[in-house]
């Protein structure tokens, strides 16, 4: 149980690094340049209550890859309940 909960803590610090390496990459690395180039932001995110999903996206391309995220997201949980079902005597 110690290692899930460890595990755990490095997810969610795993997380905030690359939001705030994304941030560094946006703000100092990217090419800025006025008129050229204008990018189309485009956003989606899943909340999982349980194992069911609620997907939502501004566009249908970004809603295809949150249904493959939540998809990955609930098969891993359900492996870590049956190893945990299983190895508990």
């Amino acid at each position: 149980m110690q290692g899930l909960i460890q595990l755990g803590i490095m997810l969610i610090l795993l997380g905030f690094l690359i939001v705030f390496l994304g941030i560094i990459y946006d703000t100092f690395f990217r090419n800025k340049e006025e008129g050229e180039n204008q990018n189309k932001t485009e956003a989606g995110g899943i909340i999982l209550i349980g194992p069911i999903p609620i997907i939502f996206g501004s566009s249908k391309k970004i809603e295809k890859w949150m249904i493959i995220v939540a998809l990955v997201i609930v098969i891993i949980m359900a492996i870590i309940y049956l190893l945990n079902f299983i190895s508990s005597p």
